[in-house]
């Protein structure tokens, strides 16, 4: 069976941009704090992640 065919859904890619996304915001949170480019890390985590629910809850509320 050939997995590589069919996209993911978008619900799929939500989720996993979300998590991604809490990470990257995590790593920022600590990078605020030590030295580090903090809120670079922040800003681009908190766009994964609201990105990531968005595209899950678009995706939930289309197909109902």
């Amino acid at each position: 069976m050939n997995r590589s065919s069919t996209p993911p859904s978008a619900r799929r890619t939500g989720v996993i941009l979300s998590a991604n996304g809490a990470i990257v915001t995590l790593a920022g949170a600590v990078c605020y704090v030590l030295p580090g480019p903090g809120l670079y890390l922040l800003v681009t985590g908190l766009a994964l992640l609201i990105t990531g629910l968005v595209m899950a809850a678009s995706d939930r509320a289309r197909r109902g």
